[in-house]
């Protein structure tokens, strides 16, 4: 039998209904601006509702298009925001749903990082969190079939989150995609200062950015170890706050969206 995570966020934080799920993506990828980029290996994209993030987050997703056919897998990764995790946790169900369908879960992946010690089998954990699914209807839009490896990150260094990554690593056809936004809730010119400062420091792969830095502190270190290890380009895509999109500007929240290319890409 079957099992499927049921959309926990859908008509908050995106729109709940099927067709105007689909529009609303299409139309935010339709307005990202042109690039002509290789094929990224990894992205950085914010998790706030589309109204607020949704075109930063769209600026990446963009990105994929020339390769909807080639990406088989998504190996995504966020933080979690309301089950304490010490380590990453990983499903147990078979299959995750948006109002746009079902996306299902490569099970032999999730079976191969059992034997990590990092790793902690948690549907509690998913089941209400919302910074890996307000990735998936973006994913569905521009991608064709592919399937999905789900990973909630609680408390965990850069090394263990590596180490996953370097399990899961793959070839063209896995994509990776880490779910952060940047500072939470500073006035507007001092939340464009830290996340300047926290943009530069990605770029340079340094890996001690901090939770107040970025809520997705602990994947986006361990994406930019791996990208140390393996030779990753970064490459800022486009940097904002919801004090540009839709909120005021006296508590805003930042948001960045990066890509990762493989040196020979570059």
């Amino acid at each position: 039998m079957t099992t499927t995570r049921s959309p926990a966020v859908a008509g908050m934080f995106y729109p709940g209904r099927p067709a105007v799920l689909a529009a609303t993506v299409d139309q935010l990828l339709a307005a990202a601006p042109a690039r002509e980029a290789p094929q990224p290996k990894a992205l950085i994209a914010p998790h706030a509702g589309y109204v607020y993030s949704g075109s930063t987050a769209a600026m990446a997703y963009a990105l994929l298009a020339p390769w909807r056919s080639t990406i088989r897998r998504v190996v995504l990764l966020g933080p979690t925001h309301r089950v304490a995790v010490d380590g990453i946790a990983v499903p147990e169900t078979d299959a995750f749903a948006t109002p746009l369908g079902s996306i299902p879960l490569d099970g032999p992946a999730i079976a191969r990082l059992a034997t990590l010690p990092q790793i902690v089998f948690s549907d509690r954990a998913h089941a209400e969190e919302h910074s890996l699914e307000v990735h998936l209807p973006f994913l569905q839009r521009v991608l064709d079939d592919f399937t999905l490896v789900p990973l909630a990150v609680g408390h965990a260094t850069p090394q263990a989150v590596a180490e996953v990554l370097d399990l899961l690593w793959g070839g063209p056809e896995t994509l990776i995609v880490i779910s952060s936004d940047l500072s939470h809730f500073l006035p507007y010119g001092a939340a464009n200062q830290v996340d300047r400062d926290t943009c530069t420091h990605i770029l340079q792969l340094d890996t001690h950015i901090r939770p107040e830095q970025a809520c997705g502190a602990y994947p986006v270190n361990g994406l930019l170890l791996a990208a140390r290890q393996r030779g990753l380009a970064p490459q800022l895509i486009h940097r904002c706050n919801s004090g540009d999109t839709a909120g005021d500007k006296q508590r805003v929240v930042g948001y960045a969206a990066f890509s990762f290319t493989e040196a020979s890409d570059a």
